[in-house]
């Protein structure tokens, strides 16, 4: 169950019109008094809050035994930080997050066992929280982080359960540690290079004979590669994802043909940050169109449904968290709460 608890923490309009606008709308806290909002990542974020269990973290459930989720609990702070809304429900989470059991039982106790993958993404939630990462929930996570990179500028996991450390986690941390006082350091982030597969895509296994790119490993290793200097290994992952976005805008998942939201969200959160915005508007479009808008129940309006299929419980939360940050647009690399409203909007219908 660690092992697979691991795995579900990582991972994950007129275009001239909305070029001109969605900055804007973005930046501004577009809500009424009401606590309504007509921004589609406020909206969602709101939703997402309501779902929270006990107001404060997310639970997966297996076989009918419910499991605290820190990875999901980890991309709704994340989520409601890109949208600058929600910010009560997100230091409730963040506070969740910091309980001693919860950080340890997500990234490990340090010692015998260590994940990578999760105590990146774990540091990257507390510097966007403004919390101090060197002492949350007991740990030292940058110097956690920091211990588990290899010689050959990999982080992998220290683990009875063996090394799960994947693109995702490399990606992760290079963000995480470029904004800490040291930087990134320079082999991991050469490493994050080198994992590049010919075509210009990134995969999430590693060590793999062949080389096969994934939009959700792409997404994140152009944001840390961009934020690091690495503009030409970046924007070759920029024109993988253009080249591979689906005609309705959106992106598939490796081996997929369907598109969904939490590719999409991921992808086009690295497209409209870094100044592609013909993709990123699509892919922002496409997000949209599946939220569940007025004519949705109203306890389900704002949520971004998986796929085309329609609106699922099973994957709404992790759906809307990843989507979130393509509708509101943000890079990890800067992403910060500061500022953010405190309410959990609802979507404005009439």
């Amino acid at each position: 169950m660690p092992a697979l608890r691991r795995s579900l923490g990582l991972f994950a309009t007129a275009a001239l019109a909305l070029a001109a606008t969605l900055p804007t709308v973005t930046a501004a806290q577009a809500t009424s008094g009401s606590g309504a909002t007509i921004r589609p990542d406020a909206a969602a974020a709101g939703w997402l809050a309501r779902q929270l269990v006990n107001g404060d973290h997310f639970e997966s459930v297996f076989d009918g035994t419910a499991y605290p989720d820190q990875g999901l609990t980890v991309d709704a702070v994340l989520a409601f930080a890109a949208a600058h809304s929600s910010d009560q429900a997100a230091a409730r989470a963040t506070a969740w997050l910091a309980q001693p059991a919860n950080t340890t039982g997500y990234v490990g106790d340090g010692t015998t066992e260590a994940y990578a993958g999760a105590t990146a993404k774990l540091l990257l939630a507390a510097q966007v929280r403004g919390a101090n990462p060197a002492s949350f929930g007991g740990v030292d996570l940058p110097g956690q982080l920091r211990g588990l990179q290899t010689p050959s500028g990999r982080f992998s996991d220290r683990s009875q359960w063996g090394d799960y450390s994947n693109n995702f986690g490399q990606a992760l941390a290079v963000i995480a540690l470029k904004r800490t006082p040291a930087g990134a350091p320079t082999a991991a982030v050469d490493f994050l290079a080198s994992t590049q597969c010919a075509d210009g895509g990134f995969p999430v296994a590693l060590g793999q004979p062949a080389c096969t790119s994934d939009p959700d490993a792409t997404a994140l290793a152009v944001q840390a590669l961009a934020a690091t200097g690495r503009t030409a290994k970046a924007s070759s992952g920029l024109g993988w994802l253009t080249a591979h976005q689906n005609a309705d805008g959106g992106f598939a998942a490796a081996g997929a043909t369907a598109s969904n939201a939490n590719s999409t969200g991921l992808a086009t959160a690295a497209l409209l940050s870094n100044g592609r915005y013909g993709a990123g508007l699509k892919g922002w479009s496409s997000l949209v169109k599946l939220q569940q808008g007025c004519s949705a129940t109203a306890v389900n309006r704002g949520a971004v449904a998986y796929d085309a299929t329609g609106f699922n419980a099973a994957t709404a939360n992790r759906a809307t968290a990843q989507a979130v940050l393509g509708l509101a647009g943000s890079s990890l690399a800067t992403l910060s709460a500061h500022g953010a409203r405190p309410d959990a909007p609802t979507l404005a219908c009439r």
